[in-house]
């Protein structure tokens, strides 16, 4: 299957189409894996959910979903624990899955009451790598990395395995990058896959938010609420036993 990228468990695409990008307010429509084993064998899997609220027409034209095409199509909470189990032991890469597809999934596994572990997994983004070194859109990483075109655009076992190609891809193209998942995990994440925070001489600083530059230490310390708040948004759990650990750490102050 590749070229440079070197498996040493199993390696598994996701992409998910969805009513809209709120993981707090949009559902799942669609998830597609292409999970690729050390052996070099793949297996396709693709299912169709019934999000259980309408879904926009901006959400359609994008992926060509519509409320008939799901009607009769089980709810995500029917499939969940089957699709973690099919991911269980997998390592997981995809185009933008740290800042939609995860979210999302995580999201709805939460409102299923089926636990989505993130923790001890390596997540290899090409987004990310996309984004250092031409920012451009999954079509056009296709044409860029492969050469060719990008069929199916948007359907989601498509852009699953055409994530696959433009990963390999851009190993072949830009040699500095380590060619195992678990080094490229490293290379591209951060203190946490959700991006909040980012290590400062081994202080956990916000990346982002209104105490961008603040030791998460010292927020939890001085604002609470914000804390709790954070906690209330549907944080990857990686990030959320982050927050909670210094949440405790303060609960005394």
């Amino acid at each position: 299957m590749f070229h440079r990228l070197r498996v040493t468990r199993p390696l598994a695409f996701l992409d998910v189409e969805s009513t809209g990008a709120n993981p707090q307010a949009d559902r799942v429509v669609e998830v597609a894996v292409f999970r690729v084993d050390p052996d070099g064998k793949t297996v396709s899997a693709v299912r169709r959910v019934n999000p259980t609220v309408p879904i926009p027409a901006a959400a359609t034209k994008v992926h060509g979903i519509a409320d008939a095409d799901v009607a009769g199509c089980r709810p995500f909470a029917d499939v969940a624990r089957r699709l973690v189990r099919f991911l269980d032991g997998c390592d997981l890469a995809g185009f933008g899955i740290k800042r939609f597809d995860l979210p999302i999934l995580a999201a709805e596994c939460r409102r299923a009451g089926v636990h989505f572990p993130l923790t001890g997994r390596a997540v290899v983004d090409a987004l990310q790598i996309y984004h250092q070194h031409e920012r451009r859109d999954l079509a056009s990483a296709v044409a860029f990395y492969t050469g060719g075109a990008h069929a199916g655009a948007h359907t989601a076992a498509a852009d699953a395995e055409a994530a696959a190609r433009v990963l390999d891809a851009q190993l072949r193209k830009y040699r500095d990058l380590p060619p195992t998942v678990g080094e490229l995990h490293k290379l591209l994440t951060g203190a946490d896959l959700g991006g909040w925070f980012r290590d400062d001489d081994g202080r956990l600083v916000f990346a982002r938010g209104k105490h961008a530059g603040r030791p998460l230490a010292d927020v939890a310390a001085r604002c609470p609420d914000y804390v709790r708040w954070l906690l209330s948004l549907d944080l990857l759990d990686d990030t959320r036993a982050l927050v909670e650990q210094a949440q405790q750490a303060h609960s005394g102050d």
